[in-house]
């Protein structure tokens, strides 16, 4: 077993009322090496707390999480940094529409099968 962290993926249509959609997990695992997000944005579910949300833009935002894990050349200045620094880097609070909720560890042998099992159970 080897330990593993992570942080959902939280969409705030209207930060000043405080409510939220999960669309995505975040997954590190230092040990293993591994960094690594998946994405499922809802537009439904957006609208239903903000009418005039713009899902189009705030899946592009949400995805460019993802592309941060998965593709450092394209992450910017953060992408040259270890992948803890980006992790690090990737859930640092912000008072943004796309945030990313408290970060949680846990033990797993397969921080890729715990990204899949996390998505389907926090976010899908």
């Amino acid at each position: 077993m080897i330990a593993f962290e992570y942080a959902v993926l939280r969409v705030v249509p209207r930060v000043e009322r405080a409510e939220f959609v999960n669309a995505g997990v975040i997954v590190y695992s230092q040990k293993a090496g591994y960094l690594n997000a998946a994405t499922r944005v809802d537009g439904d579910r957006l609208r239903a707390l903000d009418p005039e949300a713009d899902v189009e833009a705030i899946t592009a935002a949400v995805e460019a999480y993802a592309r941060a894990c998965a593709d450092p050349d394209t992450a910017g200045p953060v992408g040259a940094t270890a992948i803890g620094e980006r992790f690090r880097w990737l859930t640092a609070p912000r008072s943004t529409i796309v945030q990313t909720g408290p970060v949680h560890a846990g033990l797993t042998d397969d921080p890729a099968g715990e990204l899949d099992r996390l998505l389907r159970r926090l976010v899908l």
